[in-house]
């Protein structure tokens, strides 16, 4: 009898062990789910300084990325000439008819400005950018200016956040680097919780001067300072699969507003190398997906025309560079291109010179002109076909196809 009843109790022991250890299992995941994106930026941060975990995550991105890139060759080659012409459109969210515009154009993105905010709500915001999605036949770029500071799109309305984002100086000032990488890792919380993907950030303009038109929007800091600043932001959106874009590019410096009137920049191409072309291109080795090209006349590059419609300068990123990814423009409304080209011919240049992605509001005039461009050969299918890809490859590592 004793000895009955001994292994009775050793029998209800073990059964209890289990299930306690079942209830460990069952709890784990969820108390991960639950870590802030703050702890999850510190801890991908802290991995991607191991060397086994960069080999390994090496090898991973080498063996993984063949697959993407077979499917995305397939999409291609199954869509209308009008539906690659319109992916490489990243167009101003219009005022009216933003649905049926969408379906009629086939755009890569919406970029959101002021006015497609400051009325919303956080759950009108939400649900239009739903919408937007639910309508594109292929995932949308929803993309977003919000650097802080003097330009803020979605934090100057205080339905969408608690409060606006601080420009990188003020930041820094407070807290240093840490300071700059909770901000970005606050700012995916926010973008992500309502759908956009891409942020048009960081400003990688190096300046120094107070008096210069970009100063206030940078971290006011050297080549150097600059790079470590443009390395922590990306770093963060990359980890968290929001999309990051440097601008602007070959690089602003101390020069005038390209916004309002035609800039042109008298610096040797080697002061360039040795200070702008440096958060270029630690942004690059960082993993930045796009880069946002300037509209000023760069002499020692191209004495001809804006950068933006620069083939050289186009050349020297991806040559020089060696980046991969998408190269947009500047609005190309902005004064410093509108001036110089008339409209309806811009965006056709823009992608000529080697751009993946167009900025504009103009696309009712621009979008055929570069379809019929195409059909001439004026525009070769096969440098469409190598812009969409990268677009759409952009697309893939964002999650959205």
């Amino acid at each position: 009898m004793g000895l009955f009843l001994f292994l009775v109790l050793a029998a209800m022991g073990g059964m209890k062990w289990m299930i306690e250890q079942q209830k460990q299992q069952t709890e784990e995941p969820a108390m991960i789910q639950q870590s802030s994106l703050r702890d999850e930026t510190q801890e991908e941060s802290r991995e991607s300084q191991e060397p086994t975990s960069v080999s390994t995550s090496a090898s991973v991105t080498t063996s993984t990325q063949e697959q993407p890139e077979e499917a995305i060759a397939e999409k291609i080659a199954t869509m209308s000439l009008e539906e690659k012409v319109g992916q490489l459109f990243f167009v101003r969210v219009p005022e009216s008819n933003q649905i049926e515009e969408l379906q009629k154009y086939h755009f890569g993105g919406y970029l959101l400005f002021g006015r497609d905010t400051e009325n919303e709500t956080a759950a009108s915001l939400k649900q239009k950018i739903s919408d937007y999605q639910a309508a594109s036949a292929i995932p949308l770029l929803i993309g977003m200016d919000e650097e802080g500071g003097t330009v803020t799109r979605i934090s100057r309305n205080p339905n969408l956040t608690d409060q606006r984002f601080l420009s990188p100086q003020q930041l820094y000032a407070q807290g240093g680097w840490s300071a700059i990488e909770e901000d970005t890792a606050k700012k995916v919380e926010i973008l992500k919780a309502y759908g956009i993907n891409a942020g048009l950030f960081p400003v990688a303009d190096v300046s120094t001067d107070p008096q210069s038109f970009i100063y206030d929007r940078t971290i006011g800091m050297d080549a150097q300072g600059t790079s470590a600043f443009v390395e922590r932001v990306v770093h963060v959106l990359q980890i968290h699969h929001v999309g990051s874009t440097l601008k602007h590019f070959p690089g602003y410096g101390n020069n005038r507003d390209s916004h309002v009137e035609i800039v042109t920049d008298d610096r040797p191409l080697s002061a360039l190398r040795e200070t702008d072309f440096l958060p270029f291109a630690a942004g690059i080795k960082a993993g930045a997906n796009s880069i946002l090209v300037a509209h000023t006349i760069v002499n020692s590059i191209d004495k001809t025309v804006p950068a933006s419609i620069s083939k050289p300068v186009h050349e020297l990123l991806r040559n020089e560079l060696h980046f991969k990814g998408v190269i947009m423009t500047d609005d190309l409304d902005m004064a410093g291109l509108s001036e110089f080209i008339p409209q309806k011919e811009a965006a056709l240049q823009a992608l000529q010179a080697g751009n993946d992605l167009v900025i504009s509001s103009t696309y009712q005039e621009q979008i055929p002109f570069v379809v019929q461009a195409v059909e001439d050969g004026r525009y070769l299918e096969a440098d469409l076909n190598a812009s969409v890809k990268r677009v759409l490859l952009w697309k893939e590592a964002l999650h959205l196809l």
